[in-house]
């Protein structure tokens, strides 16, 4: 019998997880459908933009992900000690990205004063709420219920999208987290949809390979799609690779960045008999295919979360009304 999500997950073994969700009878998720033709390539994006906005709201961190023809794959890096530093408005503004919230709250937000026993109320609701903005099933339900809307809205039809809920699987060490990320990184090869990860599109990799990646246009895109109400907060990177160990508090993964792109490389050049594809034995290395300098890319890729940062100000500034 399948245990529940709390039994599942277990920060004191590890905050690292790999998560899948399949759309119900393996019918197209994205792609095109081969029998009747129709292409529903554009819901790839909605997922990519959805994944990273959520991991910007939540306490999640995002370690990799690939979406795929009728499932994704997510590996995720669970902070719940994040939401320590926020305060109370800081958590109604977070959730209020998603859902309208009481009407009480709605007044706080609106600057209305409140008697003291509204007060209250608006303080255990944002009690409540953080609770939920670090647990992993609110995560996805929020990413799996909208997109299972939005593409049943589509369709012109009702009923599950999903074919379950989503898997999880534990990553207890640095050489399960490495393999599970590469696996995930990979998976478009292996499923010949791309003859390198470069080649690849809404993967982690193709992010990091990317260096500048901007989403600015992902925001625009999910609130003209009503996915969020607003999105008034700065977008997280991708959780960076650190190389060594630190005397402070350890965020990144302790591998590093131009090392994680060989490992991608070789295991794709691996033959698998259980798939389709694998990186053709006559390409070169990652690393010269991309003609890169060296030292500039990896300045670049470092600076990930100035850059979002970046983007995220210009985005504002163009909401922004003229004076």
């Amino acid at each position: 019998m399948p245990r529940p999500r709390e039994q599942q997950i277990s920060l004191a073994d590890t905050p690292y997880y790999h998560i899948v969700s399949r759309c119900v009878r393996r019918t197209f998720l994205c792609g095109t459908d081969r029998q009747t033709g129709r292409s529903y390539e554009h819901r790839r994006q909605w997922i990519e933009q959805r994944i990273r906005l959520l991991s910007s709201i939540f306490t999640l961190d995002l370690c990799a992900y690939a979406v795929m023809s009728n499932h994704y794959h997510l590996v995720l890096k669970l902070c719940p000690e994040q939401s320590e530093n926020w305060s109370d408005d800081d958590v109604l503004d977070r959730w209020t990205c998603l859902f309208k919230g009481p009407l009480l709250v709605q007044r706080y937000q609106a600057g209305e004063n409140l008697e003291d026993a509204e007060l209250r109320f608006v303080k255990r609701a944002a009690e409540v709420y953080r609770r939920r903005l670090t647990d992993l099933s609110w995560f996805m339900k929020c990413l799996n219920e909208s997109i299972a809307r939005e593409a049943n809205r589509e369709d012109g039809c009702t009923g599950h999208f999903w074919e379950s809920r989503f898997k999880s699987q534990a990553l207890l060490t640095e050489q399960a987290l490495l393999s599970c990320m590469a696996y995930v990184d990979l998976n478009p090869v292996r499923a010949a949809m791309a003859e390198t990860p470069e080649q690849s599109q809404y993967t982690s990799i193709k992010e990091r390979i990317t260096p500048g990646f901007n989403l600015a246009e992902a925001i625009q895109a999910q609130t003209e799609q009503q996915f969020l109400r607003q999105f008034p907060l700065p977008l997280k990177p991708l959780v960076a690779f650190e190389g060594t160990a630190r005397n402070g508090p350890q965020h990144g993964i302790l591998f590093t960045l131009q090392d994680y792109l060989e490992l991608v490389d070789v295991t794709g050049r691996i033959l698998n008999p259980d798939k389709r594809g694998r990186i053709p034995e006559t390409l070169p290395p990652v690393l010269k295919r991309l003609e890169l300098d060296l030292d500039e890319w990896l300045t670049e890729a470092s600076e990930f979360e100035a850059r979002y940062q970046d983007n995220r100000r210009a985005h504002l500034d163009r909401r922004r009304p003229a004076a």
